[in-house]
């Protein structure tokens, strides 16, 4: 079994004892977010340049002292804001409000080294954090992370950390179909059906919601969302752990845009098996064109026999002994079948 270095980010409960105490740092990072976002505007507005996150630093610089906040998360707030907005492509990025309707959620971020792991707690800024190890932190050298607020005010503590990968040693090969009504079907017949999470507790929800009970009906939508991951978790693991080939196929029906939400959402939901299974994607657009028809699924066999193929090739040619990969098979593009079909109409 191979093994590889890898990075993954370690979700942990916070003892409810600190949200109080993550509340305030989670104003004064607003208060620092909005004075960044005031800061870049003006001088878009008034000079015509996009301030950098170096440049935004020259203004922060001595201002953790007076909000009680770690040095290096005033310049993360910085860092973060410069990337979404380039990432966005946007001017400026919406206001964080530590109030009202509109609330934002608590968000502290932290660079590497800003936090460690010290007599079973998390130490950040001086402060001691409880939490609900159940990943073993002792084990692990943190990098870079933040302290979250979900929706129903609980605080988790968020890492990057280095760990050490081991690919499957399952051998077996198998072609995925995604669909609508069943979320993906396996060319060995295995199903993943599009479970009913949120029509089993829909009488459950609206009874809560027409009793404005906002903290109840906070808690079934977290219980949808973890019913559905699970389902998805049993189902990908179960996946990696006896194949060693993936193949999953793309399809277009043109005739009706649920597909595309469809796809896209199955798509998401199998990712856990790239991210956390040692599966690297790699891009085959263009290849293998004939093996999928342009408006249908394509078919399960053929898929099975390609992604046999790939494996060898693979094996041979790049992998060195990796025995986990992903292929993802695309469509012709729509220019070049356009092109053919006027060609078969002369």
């Amino acid at each position: 079994m191979i093994e590889m270095k890898a990075t993954r980010t370690l979700k942990i409960r916070v003892r409810d004892k600190h949200a109080a105490q993550l509340r305030e740092a989670s104003r004064a990072v607003n208060f620092v977010w909005n004075y960044v976002k005031e800061l870049s505007s003006r001088s878009i507005r008034e000079h015509g340049r996009f301030l950098s996150a170096f440049d935004i630093h020259k203004y922060t610089n001595g201002a953790s002292k007076d909000l009680g906040l770690h040095s290096q998360s005033v310049q993360a707030v910085a860092d973060e804001y410069v990337t979404r907005r380039k990432q966005f492509k946007k001017r400026q990025l919406r206001w964080r409000c530590s109030g009202g309707a509109r609330r934002s959620l608590g968000w502290v971020p932290l660079k590497a080294g800003a936090a460690v792991w010290k007599n079973g707690q998390v130490v950040f800024n001086k402060q001691h954090f409880k939490v609900w190890d159940s990943y073993g932190l002792a084990g692990f050298k943190f990098r870079s992370g933040s302290f979250n607020e979900d929706s129903r005010g609980r605080w988790y503590f968020n890492v990057v950390v280095e760990v050490d990968r081991q690919l499957s040693p399952g051998q077996d090969a198998v072609g995925i179909d995604l669909g609508l009504k069943t979320t993906a079907t396996c060319s060995d017949g295995d199903r993943l059906e599009s479970g009913r999470f949120y029509r089993d507790l829909e009488k459950s929800l609206g009874t809560a919601q027409r009793a404005g009970k906002k903290a109840r009906v906070r808690a079934i939508h977290a219980k949808i969302a973890n019913r559905r991951k699970d389902a998805l978790h049993k189902f990908s693991n179960a996946l990696v752990a006896r194949c060693g080939v993936d193949c999953g196929g793309r399809c277009e029906l043109t005739e009706t845009r649920e597909n595309q939400d469809g796809q896209v959402g199955a798509g998401r939901r199998l990712g856990p098996i790239e991210n956390h299974a040692g599966i690297q994607m790699r891009s085959r657009r263009h290849d293998f064109q004939g093996c999928q028809r342009e408006k249908h699924h394509p078919n399960l066999f053929e898929l099975q026999a390609i992604a046999g193929l790939e494996a060898q090739r693979y094996r041979r040619a790049w992998n060195k002994g990796m025995d986990l990969l992903w292929v993802r098979c695309h469509p012709r593009p729509r220019r070049q079948r356009r092109k053919e079909h006027s060609r078969a109409r002369a």
